[in-house]
């Protein structure tokens, strides 16, 4: 996709193009909200990812009223508070300058749900790794970050919250489960460093400790 914004329209991204430009978007929202059919572009990418089974376990919950987006900022507000108390002081200077959530001036968020049951009973692929329902619905994710990547869209995924708050809030049933806040909305820029790089508070990993040759190797 090549797209404006960010992005110069005369930029056709390769996925690993788009893979390296991602981020984790926090304070780099412009304001104004993705338009509809750019959001269901994405949510149609994020609805194309693969599942164990072809359960599709997922589901996309819309929210852009601003009560609903500030009932939530304020509820990750004090949870990023508890975090910051719980922290050494060496760290919690560090924490500090950290903006963890663009909840509010994104103007969308989309919470993605898990429903283990979708599928039925027995499920292709899943019997003895139960976990791969969760996995399939995580990759939706995955897929919705890097189309809204590719479209100049930014998405940040806000963790600092209960899951029976959010639960209540937006009217998830019993069984189903909300896995991950996404605030979504157009950006300025992509910033080149991760926040968490550029703000001291964990070095990127390299390729080389991840990577291990014919038997994992315990590397610290």
């Amino acid at each position: 996709m090549c797209a404006d914004g960010p992005i110069a329209p005369s930029e056709c991204l390769s996925v690993y193009d788009v893979i390296r430009l991602r981020r984790d978007v926090r304070a780099e929202f412009t304001g104004e909200a993705v338009d509809d059919t750019t959001l269901l572009r994405i949510l149609d990418a994020a609805h194309r990812a693969p599942s164990v089974g072809n359960s599709m376990p997922w589901d996309f919950v819309v929210l852009r009223d601003p009560r609903t987006l500030r009932t939530f900022a304020d509820h990750v507000a004090e949870k990023r508070r508890e975090f910051h108390e719980a922290l050494p002081a060496d760290r919690a200077r560090t924490f500090d300058p950290i903006k963890i959530e663009g909840i509010v001036e994104s103007g969308t968020g989309i919470v993605v749900t898990h429903d283990q049951t979708r599928g039925g009973t027995h499920v292709l692929g899943r019997a003895t790794v139960p976990e791969t329902g969760i996995y399939s619905t995580i990759l939706a994710i995955q897929n919705l970050w890097l189309a809204a990547t590719a479209e100049g869209v930014g998405v940040g995924w806000v963790s600092f919250y209960d899951t029976p708050f959010l639960a209540e809030l937006i009217g998830v049933p019993a069984g189903v489960r909300p896995v991950a806040w996404l605030c979504v909305g157009p950006v300025d820029e992509f910033q080149r460093i991760p926040d968490l790089e550029r703000f001291g508070w964990r070095d990127r990993r390299p390729l080389d400790a991840a990577v291990h040759w014919g038997r994992y190797t315990d590397r610290g």
